[in-house]
């Protein structure tokens, strides 16, 4: 049994080093360049460090000369001389209230209660204008002097009717005297009354009807109307000419006071319960930068047959003439105040090649900031991003800013 298990071990030994042996022989025969030819293949497709440490400084140096010349463009130099003398306000960047609006499109119109079409009121031939088109006129200016027949038979009907009222007068004051005295009957002295009574109704009657169409009864010539402006405003329109045939309902003028104009925008009926009589609303236009507030005077009861909008009207003030009749205008209306994490004043904002822009300050001037807005009511404007809260950026007259950005990028190109 022991003689067994000594043979055992002995086969176990001999089968384990013939395995060892095997092994080494195939080691030495494999190809001792395999190795490196694989190492070297895959050196190729990848880049060496040095290479790429010597890239790396000429990349940075290509960012940094661009967010150099970037910043230098936007970068306006003003003194503090010159900042004050341009009335330029500084204003830190907070939170702030704005009202919420709803935009909506409108147009000019002339306020119809001061704008008045005028009329002859009798027929004839012009004689003479002295008003022309554009001109300003006062209340009773000479419009022009139309020569016509009708308002001769007045003047004649006016003349007759006095002539006959004073005869009446002068034996009605006789026949009083006479009764007075006992001389004649009271009965003379009643028809007399009545017969002055009767010519002070015709002398009425026949004046009332030059006033109606605007005349007077004393005139050296019978025939000559003159026709005055209603009222202090601008002449609009003018139809007629010289030795022209004028209708007693043509309308030859139309003065209009464009001291104040209306404002008509449309309001769809998903809109009419936030659109009330005397809430307060910015009037815009694209045509220039001016704005202006007024207040909704009209909200229409009815909705138009083709349209199905409702008519909405604001009343404003016109006081230089920039309000043009026909001018197309945007109407914020305003609603509740709301409280913002970030608002600025809507006059520090500036369009630069359709980039809103805003004007921080900075050493020894301003530079421009590229920012991202959200709502506006007009005079205040959300900003989204762009800007931190306390920056100081310029609040007012930033027009002046703009032009100089301008000047600077017409330079850097030349």
């Amino acid at each position: 049994m022991a003689l067994l298990i000594v043979l055992g071990l002995l086969g176990t030994g001999a089968v384990l080093m013939t395995a060892r042996h095997t092994s080494g022989e195939e080691a030495e025969h494999a190809d001792p360049h395999e190795g490196q030819h694989e190492g070297q293949h895959e050196d190729t497709h990848e880049d060496k460090p040095g290479d790429k440490d010597a890239h790396a400084p000429e990349a940075q140096a290509h960012g940094e000369h661009e967010a150099h010349e970037e910043h230098e463009e936007t970068r306006i130099s003003l003194s503090a001389e010159q900042i004050k003398a341009a009335g330029i306000t500084l204003q830190a960047t907070g939170p702030g209230q704005l009202q919420a609006s709803a935009e909506f499109q409108g147009e000019i119109r002339f306020n119809d209660d001061r704008t008045s079409h005028v009329v002859p009121r009798l027929a004839g031939v012009v004689e003479a204008v002295h008003a022309d088109l554009g001109q300003q006129v006062k209340k009773g200016e000479l419009l022009a002097t139309v020569a016509s027949t009708a308002l001769a038979e007045q003047r004649s009907e006016w003349l007759t009717a006095q002539k006959r009222r004073d005869a009446a007068r002068v034996s009605f004051e006789r026949e009083k005297k006479l009764w007075e005295d006992r001389i004649s009957a009271q009965q003379d002295f009643l028809q007399a009354q009545s017969a002055l009574q009767e010519a002070d109704i015709a002398l009425q009657n026949a004046a009332q009807k030059l006033a109606a169409v605007g005349a007077t009864g004393a005139s050296a010539v019978l025939n000559r109307f003159e026709i005055r402006a209603p009222f202090a405003g601008t002449v609009v329109e003018k139809h007629l000419s010289l030795g022209e045939a004028v209708k007693e309902d043509a309308s030859i003028f139309t003065v209009s006071d464009l001291s104040t104009v209306w404002a008509d925008f449309a309001v769809a009926p998903k809109d009419l319960g936030t659109v009330r009589v005397g809430q307060r609303v910015i009037v815009s236009s694209t045509a220039f930068d001016s704005k202006t507030e007024g207040v909704i005077a009209y909200v229409g009861a009815l909705l138009g047959e083709q349209t199905r909008t409702a008519r909405a009207r604001v009343a404003l003030r016109n006081p230089g003439g920039a309000w043009r009749p026909g001018l197309f205008v945007t109407v914020a209306v305003l609603g509740e105040q709301q409280t913002l994490p970030l608002v600025v004043n809507a006059d520090a904002v500036q369009s630069v090649e359709g980039q809103s822009m805003v004007f921080k300050a900075v050493d020894g001037g301003f530079a421009g900031q590229p920012v991202k807005l959200g709502r506006s009511d007009g005079r205040s404007v959300e900003v989204l991003g762009g800007l931190k809260a306390g920056e100081q950026i310029a609040a007012s007259n930033t027009f002046v800013l703009k032009a100089e950005l301008g000047k600077g990028s017409a330079e850097h190109e030349h």
